[in-house]
């Protein structure tokens, strides 16, 4: 199942996408009580969806809406807390930036150990659509980064990598938009990666059920119609269990959080010089099944 946060005529809600199709189903419109929030939605967990195809087959006619008359949103618009984001997590990546002179954290190898976690503060999360506001970056080195976004469903601490998946309530398409030379500054990469809007997301979640095997998804970002990256999930270093193990080891996960895994090898520092996004470039992020999620440099 494909939901989605929409906007129309200062009205939020959650939505369906019809598979193959434009039309959406608001779920507020359904017979039986479903939240506005997506985080709220999340927590009801697999009883909220089940009761959610149940009143799908009966949807009333004011609860169809085409998708070219909404605004979507990120699927989790504000989320209660940081998005928890994962550095150098792709070989080939995690060799760019090591060789790239942008790391002033690197160490002597250019794979990591142990998984490197960092976070995206929630005001830096935007839309599809919505425009990359570049001018915050006083530097000018806007980068890119095509990433999967695994979304909680059932929470917990101390999750082991064998029961991770049951705790995965769906994905969805983030760009982890870097201000390079802030990353390089403070060290830290916590400014240079959090600056309002600089977390584009959507254009929406699916659901876990709809994916067999997250490994065989596709990852392929593009500038301006090029492709600049392109690679499989299955080419993570530390895959999905093992984040959820790493991070929830001491770190209560609950139902709305969201982990950004990483991006491939592609983005803009790895070219020779730099290439920065500049005012009017389009990026488009794109995850099939999830979609993609397309935003202009401001």
């Amino acid at each position: 199942m494909k939901l989605v946060t929409f906007l129309r005529d200062n009205y939020q809600s959650i939505g369906v996408l019809v598979s193959g199709t434009t039309t959406l189903i608001d779920i507020q419109q359904l017979k039986g009580q479903f939240p506005s929030s997506m985080i709220d939605f999340v927590s009801l967990g697999d009883a909220g969806l089940d009761h959610l195809k149940e009143a799908l087959t009966d949807a009333p006619n004011e609860a169809v809406l085409n998708l070219a008359d909404v605004e979507l949103l990120a699927p989790i618009p504000v989320p209660r807390k940081n998005i928890m984001c994962v550095g150098r997590n792709y070989h080939e990546h995690a060799k760019e930036f090591h060789d790239s002179g942008f790391d002033a954290t690197a160490g002597k190898t250019a794979v990591p150990d142990d998984p490197i976690i960092f976070t995206k503060a929630p005001t830096s999360v935007i839309g599809p659509k919505a425009s990359i506001p570049s001018h915050l970056d006083p530097t000018n080195s806007v980068d890119y980064e095509g990433e999967l976004g695994v979304v909680i469903g059932n929470g917990g601490r101390g999750i082991l990598k064998q029961d991770a998946f049951q705790h995965v309530y769906g994905y969805t398409v983030i760009n982890d938009l870097t201000a390079r030379n802030l990353q390089h500054k403070h060290k830290q990469w916590f400014i240079g990666k959090s600056l309002d809007g600089f977390c584009p997301m959507g254009p929406t979640l699916l659901t876990a059920g709809e994916v067999d095997d997250v490994g065989s998804l596709n990852l392929i970002t593009a500038v301006n119609g090029e492709i600049r990256q392109d690679a499989s999930v299955s080419d993570l270093i530390f895959d999905i269990p093992t984040l959820i193990e790493t991070i929830s080891a001491g770190i209560t996960l609950e139902p709305g959080d969201i982990i950004a895994t990483g991006t491939p090898v592609g983005v803009g520092i790895g070219f020779e010089p730099p290439v920065f996004l500049k005012t009017g470039d389009v990026v488009r992020v794109t995850i099939e099944p999830i979609g993609s999620l397309e935003n202009t440099v401001l």
